[in-house]
């Protein structure tokens, strides 16, 4: 018998139709279900496209059949044979389900042993994900997971076809390059041979892509893998990957053209779905003020409501002594199920926060006469009252919630409450499929600490808006930058800006943060350096390819759709990595361990010194 290896496949498991019967076809893939029913053998066999149902019986053939009572789940099969209508036996829940096949021939390419995770319950799947993770190469054939893959796959294919038609060239930059501090926190790579000197991991193509720009290139991009040695979580990964780009003669206006017809293009060809552009702008301010967040869900309302002018002169200390006052109305429809419980709930929620709560959460209800029913509502004036309903526009049943505390502490956590009210009054459905994209522009240029100085929101290189070069000089901290975020769905999916190309304008940023001109050389003397020779004005974005394959699959975690991820301690269970480094290894790098702090002596911890 000629293998059907050598004969080859004639169909994937997720192509056959009703107008395929009568046809001879060679199905290769898995064993996903196997049920004998009183003399014929039924398989489920499926590959990356689909399943299809394959029956086995001594009347087809009695070699075949034979064989089928081996098989197993996970099996590696091949099978030739006819394909039949199911007739009132179809499956309408199964693209193929409309026919099977009548195998005359099956041969089996390997064999598995019984699968420490289930492939074939891939929609109630309850294994834990460590022991997915050991077994990543299984869990990867589960349906859902290929499906996101193939995804992730006609991402990468239709961004690239789409960058080409726009004149953007595919180049490449180094993964090892020069260590600059001050970023995001860097893998280190030592050099064998340079004795105690290090690569650094980038964590993005930056300053390679602006030289390209000086190099004359005009339009770039890049699918590229970035590093960064964070603590992780759901959406961050020690390695990710991002479509970098950056275009000369660049103003925002121009980048905004080459994404949105790339978001729209990648929309449209892989799910089907017409993105209307030109895509909404808001400024960081407009964003800020009215979602607490510069990167804001706007599928539903919740916006914050200004209060600080209406409560000045209240009477209710806790409002007129707080720098900033604003609230959130939630209408009488979704008011429901904020109980008095339920109040008591968010206010340890809103004292709770990670990075620094409110005091607490004031708050309020509109009764069905219209009256003002809150805890301090006898501490404050009846005009107070009408001034805060007026201002919000409140109607009977109406909830209102208030935060009275410093500027970022209202917005942090408003911005955390809305997103909580979101989820426990379900207003947007989980299988709710809507895109709400969103430019937020003009962020300020700097941040300050809390010791006065400024940083750098975006990087060094970020330009100023050109109406306001003179606030460099006179009050640097109200300047905002060209930069923009790309928002979709309350996430971060772009970000980039025009950069610096003026020497005098770079080096007054320098100055404003800090950064003397010989730390300026030692940090980025090759960029500066390929400056002084003519640099057109550009500028760029970078989107986060994990992120926006997870928001187009519905997945809930960037892990499902990298193909090989990392635990949130950073290791690979499959490979069971990070290892350590035998004794000649290290000593062809120069480098010698020393114990860790608090290790016992003798103990195997270890920590590495050049």
């Amino acid at each position: 018998m000629t293998s059907l290896l050598v004969t080859g496949r004639t169909h994937s498991c997720g192509a056959l139709r009703a107008d395929h019967v009568g046809n001879d076809v060679v199905l290769l893939g898995w064993v996903h279900r196997r049920r004998d029913h009183g003399g014929r053998i039924f398989v489920d066999l499926r590959d990356r496209e689909g399943l299809t149902q394959v029956v086995f019986g001594p009347d087809i053939d009695a070699a075949a059949h034979e064989a089928a009572d081996k098989l197993r789940s996970e099996f590696c099969i091949g099978i030739a044979g006819k394909v039949i209508a199911r007739g009132d036996n179809a499956n309408p829940n199964l693209p193929t389900g409309a026919i099977e096949i009548e195998a005359s021939t099956l041969e089996i390419f390997s064999q598995a042993d019984t699968p420490p995770i289930s492939v074939a319950d891939d929609d109630r799947i309850d294994t834990g994900e460590n022991l997915r993770l050991r077994y990543r190469y299984l869990d990867l054939r589960r349906p859902s997971l290929q499906k996101n893959f193939i995804t992730r796959s006609k991402i990468a294919f239709v961004t690239r076809r789409t960058m080409t038609e726009q004149g953007f060239l595919e180049l490449e930059t180094p993964y090892m390059v020069k260590y600059t501090p001050g970023g995001a926190r860097n893998f280190l790579v030592p050099s064998r041979l340079n004795p105690g000197t290090f690569y650094a991991l980038a964590e993005s193509p930056q300053i390679f892509k602006q030289l390209f720009m000086v190099a004359g290139f005009d339009r770039y991009f890049q699918i590229t893998r970035c590093f960064r040695d964070e603590d992780l979580r759901n959406d961050r990964q020690p390695e990710f990957t991002q479509i970098d780009v950056e275009l000369s003669f660049a103003t925002p206006e121009r980048v905004f053209e080459v994404m949105e017809r790339l978001v729209a293009n990648l929309w449209r060809e892989v799910l089907g779905v017409e993105i209307p552009t030109p895509l909404p702008r808001l400024s960081w301010a407009e964003a800020m003020g009215r979602y607490g967040s510069d990167k804001p869900d706007r599928r539903f309302g919740l916006e914050l409501v200004e209060l600080t002018a209406q409560v000045a002169g209240s009477g209710f200390r806790v409002f007129e002594q707080a720098a900033c006052v604003k609230g959130i109305t939630v209408p009488a429809a979704h008011a429901a199920p904020l109980t008095r419980s339920q109040l008591d709930k968010l206010t340890d929620f809103v004292k709770k926060r990670e990075n620094g709560g409110a005091k607490g959460l004031a708050w309020a209800r509109i009764g069905d006469d219209g009256s003002f029913v809150a805890p301090f509502a006898k501490s404050m004036s009846e005009a107070a009252h009408k001034a805060i309903v007026a201002q919000m526009g409140a109607q009977p049943g109406d909830v209102l919630l208030f935060i009275a505390d410093t500027w970022h502490t209202v917005h942090q956590v408003l911005c955390a409450l809305r997103l909580e009210l979101r989820d426990l009054l379900q207003l947007v459905p989980a299988d709710a499929r809507r895109w709400e994209f969103l430019w937020v522009t003009d962020f300020p240029l700097f941040e300050q600490r809390d010791d006065g100085t400024l940083v750098a929101a975006h990087h060094p290189f970020t330009s100023p808006r050109t109406d306001q070069l003179e606030l460099l000089h006179s009050d640097p901290g109200k300047v905002l930058a060209q930069a923009y975020d790309l928002v979709l769905n309350g996430n971060e999916i772009g970000g980039g800006s025009i950069r610096i190309h003026r020497s005098d304008v770079q080096a007054r940023v320098f100055e404003i943060l800090g950064l003397s001109q010989a730390a300026a050389q030692q940090k980025f003397g090759f960029l500066l350096e390929a400056f002084k020779y003519g640099p057109p004005p550009h500028g760029g974005i970078a989107l986060g390819l994990d992120r926006i394959a997870m928001l187009m699959t519905g997945a809930t975690s960037l892990r499902d759709v990298i193909a090989y991820p990392k635990t949130q301690k950073g290791q690979d269970l499959m490979t069971l990595c990070p290892t350590p480094a035998d004794d000649a290894q290290l000593e062809e790098l120069f480098i010698r361990l020393r114990p860790l702090p608090g290790a016992k002596e003798g103990g195997e911890s270890t920590e590495p010194s050049a």
